[in-house]
């Protein structure tokens, strides 16, 4: 199948839900987000896991405020990552989703700037953090993270599941499991804290991932902070030191707005 078939049947899931899930995103207010659950055929989500790459073909991200393997360059995988990646970015899926949340303008990522796939295998994790607040060229705000999950039996003891937290890192995070064929839709503002617990198990937890950015702020005023990590609450030197590393990254993009280098975690595309 490609994007255009998978996005049509994305499309007319999020509209069969939407009275559901616009609910879901209302409640779950200070990080709105819904969570749709058999958001593909089986099989297809099955195929889907079955086309991740082996970790050598992958970029390891390894630092103290993250540990997993990602990729942006889609061409170089199996074509069928390609298609579900971009099948997000289809009009009709963009245009449900404005629906559901009431976002005003949402334009896709074609750069997929920190998009793309990832996979995290045993120990790895994502510390808690605020997504950078724009995208690659601070034109616009990055107000939704869409994850979708296609590892099979996933279960929440497994760990590598999606942290919300709500009060801050300082408080207690809400998990939402990273359960097969399920889509998670997140606002991403300088309130939306959130972290992947660590991978328990040998078995690769796999993710589909898409940003969507605005022209408009989420809340009342506009805002701009880079990628900022925070240490989990049992991490008390880790947060001393994440915080300062946050600090210091602010001041660079403050006298540097467009950053001092190019990110790799782009798709560059060959022509």
């Amino acid at each position: 199948m490609d994007r255009i078939q998978i996005g049509a049947l994305i499309e007319r899931k999020l509209e069969q839900q939407a009275q559901q899930l616009t609910q879901q995103w209302h409640q779950a207010a200070p990080i709105h987000h819904f969570v749709i659950d058999d958001l593909l055929p089986p099989e297809l989500a099955t195929r889907i896991f079955a086309a991740f790459p082996p970790a050598s073909k992958m970029m390891l991200r390894k630092n103290l405020r993250e540990l997993k393997y990602v990729s942006a360059q889609m061409d170089q995988h199996d074509p069928l990552l390609e298609e579900i990646v971009f099948a997000f970015q289809q009009p009709g899926v963009l245009e449900a989703i404005r629906a559901i949340t009431g976002l005003r303008s949402l334009y896709p990522d074609a750069h997929l700037y920190a998009g793309g796939i990832s996979v995290m295998g045993q120990g790895h994790f994502l510390n808690p953090h605020l997504d950078n607040s724009h995208d690659k060229d601070r034109e616009r705000y990055r107000v939704l993270n869409l994850l979708y999950y296609v590892s099979p039996d996933w279960e929440q003891a497994n760990g590598a599941n999606l942290e919300l937290w709500p009060d801050g890192p300082d408080g207690e995070a809400n998990t939402i499991v990273s359960r097969f064929n399920r889509l998670a839709v997140m606002v991403t503002n300088q309130h939306s804290w959130h972290s992947v617990s660590a991978n328990t198990t040998d078995q690769p937890r796999c993710c589909v991932s898409n940003y969507y950015f605005s022209d408009h702020p989420v809340g009342a005023g506009e805002y701009f902070h880079p990628t900022s990590f925070r240490g989990r609450p049992e991490q008390p030197l880790r947060d001393r030191v994440l915080r300062a590393d946050a600090m210091l990254r602010g001041w660079v993009r403050k006298l540097f707005p467009k950053g001092v280098r190019a990110t790799k975690h782009v798709y560059k595309k060959d022509e």
